[in-house]
């Protein structure tokens, strides 16, 4: 039996066409074949070639970057040790610098909103010592240079201007406060215009590359000297230096920003980006003045001060019933504008801060204490003789005459210092009982106190407590000497009669409006009674006598179609300058209309030198020409009542 084999049997190969030869006549292998060994190269045939060891090519890398890394380290050692001290003065042209961002100052009007001090755009020119050195500019004389640019355009000396250019260890120098735009327009050109030219002459340098401008502002006061004593004016470091400006600084300065920025040759990169803190402007102040009562008052003394040779002279106007000044002038006085041009005597507010004694405007406290306390009536007869011995002195009136029979209100009239003491010593049993009354009730009609509008330098005048008064002052108070005053002082007293023997404190500042735009008004002013309505009423009548009789002082304040009520003083005037007393002090107060009071006025002259010195003669004229500018502008009516003409004498 035969054995079965699972195994495949073999396959038999079958022969295929024959494979080509190649050309060297030998077969090409088959499948399968086993390769042939290649033949030797033989000497002269192509040249084979094979890959090399890759070592010495990582070695050449390596080396490469050995040799960048060394050159990087070389210069970073130069940088930061072999040249250090070069490339960190060139690294502070490009830095951060920061610099005050200046808030507008708030404006200043009156009480119809008429601008009497206002901001413009200014700049401060300032520059960069460091941008002057020979080592930036490449020239010696840079700072020279520009300074011969600059001086002129800035109206300095040029060597000034120089030194502040060559200073040492800064990088700002101010050249010139709150310079118009016209000025910094000058600048900009000459330095575009050198510029221009060094990019095409190398031999042209820009000094004034380092010259540069920060925005500010200017104050300006656009009516020039009206109110200037008001106003004061605004010093080089932007601060209030006199008048509301200094009193209201922080209301009308505003809160300054600050802005910090990234700076290259003087000039702000602006792709390196800023911080800003910005600026909040000031308050806008509201007056309480009348800029055309002002003008009247400041142009009316003006002219009797230059016309009587006087030294100077003020004039007030208030509201009688609301305690707002209208107007307050001086003369001499100043342009704020322009203070190299003002001399010290005449800057300031002299209305409120010259003491001096009243004289007989002061009399209307005496009779006001009289009347009150009920020690006499205007009917009273008062016997006036020539001369009056009292403590150890003899007094008389300010003309010799016979022994006059005069009622208290021919007293008043006449202006008689006699009849004063003599009215007043009724006030107390004994001198000094009289003395301490009357003391008081010049207390409470301000004198000896602030007047309460707070202004800078503003003086409370002299009055000794009573109990201190000299023999003599014990009889000269009474009738205004002995006792120091300022010109408020004095209109207020005044006023206070017009409204009815109520002291309203006087005002100045009727508001401000903030940044946004919302009025706050002033705080009410503080009332006092002084003396009553009925005492206050009776004086009133008593002071048209003054103006409206014949024998009166004050004729040359009558205005037609009004009642006019008021008193002339004339005082003998301590110099200020020896402390002795030497002229006179000339005035005349008054309140119009009498029988509806709304206005008062008051004018002083200090040291009337041509012409008349008596207060009725040169003041009030000017009283006469403020008051019927004052009715008219303001449309006050005339009267129509009749004076009562109380009685100036008794017969015998």
């Amino acid at each position: 039996m035969t054995e079965v084999s699972d195994r495949e049997p073999p396959r038999r190969r079958v022969p295929g066409p024959a494979r080509p030869a190649r050309p060297d006549g030998r077969r090409r292998p088959g499948p399968g074949a086993r390769p042939a060994r290649r033949p030797a190269p033989r000497p002269g045939g192509p040249r084979v070639i094979r890959l090399g060891s890759p070592r010495p090519r990582l070695r050449m890398v390596s080396l490469a970057l050995t040799l960048v890394m060394v050159a990087f380290v070389v210069r970073l050692l130069q940088v930061q040790a072999v040249d250090a001290s070069a490339y960190a003065a060139k690294a502070e042209q490009n830095r951060y610098v920061g610099r005050t961002l200046a808030a507008e100052r708030g404006g200043i009007t009156d009480r119809n909103g008429v601008e009497l001090a206002t901001s413009v755009d200014a700049y401060d020119i300032t520059a960069d010592p460091t941008m002057f050195t020979p080592e930036t500019t490449k020239a010696t004389d840079a700072p020279e240079q520009a300074a011969a640019l600059l001086a002129p355009i800035l109206g300095q000396d040029m060597d000034t201007v120089a030194g502040k250019l060559r200073a040492k260890n800064t990088r700002y120098t101010l050249l010139a406060h709150r310079q118009t735009p016209q000025v910094w327009k000058q600048i900009k050109d000459l330095k575009t215009t050198l510029a221009a030219k060094s990019e095409t002459d190398e031999s042209t340098v820009n000094v004034l590359a380092g010259v540069l401008a920060v925005p500010a502002s200017k104050r300006v006061y656009p009516n020039g000297e009206l109110a200037a004593g008001i106003l004061g004016w605004v010093n080089a470091d932007g601060k209030g230096g006199g008048g509301v400006e200094q009193q209201l600084n922080e209301e009308l300065a505003g809160k300054d920003g600050k802005i910090r920025y990234a700076q290259s040759g003087g000039r702000q990169v602006p792709t390196a980006g800023s911080t800003e803190t910005p600026a909040v402007a000031g308050s806008d102040v509201e007056l309480t003045i009348d800029r055309d009562i002002q003008w009247a008052a400041q142009n009316a003394i003006s002219e009797q001060v230059k016309k009587s040779g006087a030294d100077r002279g003020y004039v007030m106007v208030q509201d009688a019933r609301t305690g707002e000044i209208l107007a307050m002038a001086n003369s001499p006085g100043f342009d704020p504008n322009d203070l190299s041009q003002a001399s010290s005597a005449a800057l300031g507010n002299a209305a409120l801060q010259d003491a001096y004694e009243p004289g007989s405007t002061a009399k209307v406290m005496s009779m006001a204490a009289v009347l009150e306390e009920n020690v006499a009536t205007p009917a009273t007869h008062v016997v006036v003789p020539n001369r009056l011995h009292r403590g150890d002195r003899l007094f008389q009136d300010d003309i010799d005459h016979p022994t006059w029979n005069l009622t208290l209100n021919g007293v008043l009239a006449k202006s008689s210092n006699i009849g004063t003491i003599l009215a007043t010593g009724q006030l107390g049993k004994t001198q000094k009982q009289a003395n301490r009354v009357l003391y008081s009730y010049l207390r409470k009609f301000g004198i000896g106190r602030p007047t309460g509008l707070g202004f800078p330098g503003e003086t409370k005048g002299i009055l000794a407590p009573a109990d201190k008064w000299s023999t003599s002052q014990q009889y000269t108070i009474p009738f205004g000497q002995g006792v120091s005053i300022n010109a408020m002082q004095a209109a207020s007293v005044y006023s206070t009669i017009a409204n009815g023997g109520v002291r309203v404190e006087p005002t100045l500042v009727r508001g401000a409006k903030g940044p946004d735009g919302r009025f706050t008004p002033s705080p009410k002013p503080k009332k006092t009674r002084v003396v009553s309505e009925k005492t206050a009423k009776t004086l009133a009548q008593m002071l048209e006598s003054v103006v409206d009789d014949e024998e009166g002082t004050g004729t040359k304040a009558r205005i037609p179609g009004y009642r006019v009520a008021g008193k002339t003083g004339t005082a003998n005037r301590v110099d200020p300058a020896t402390g002795k007393y030497h002229g006179y002090t000339s005035s005349f107060a008054g309140f119009a209309p009498a029988d509806k009071p709304r206005i008062t006025v008051y004018c002083a002259i200090q040291n009337a030198t041509r012409g008349s010195y008596f207060g009725g003669q040169i003041c009030g004229p000017i009283y006469k020409q403020v008051m019927e500018f004052a009715l008219k502008t303001l449309q006050i009516p005339p009267t129509g009542t009749q004076p009562a003409r109380l009685p100036v004498g008794f017969a015998p």
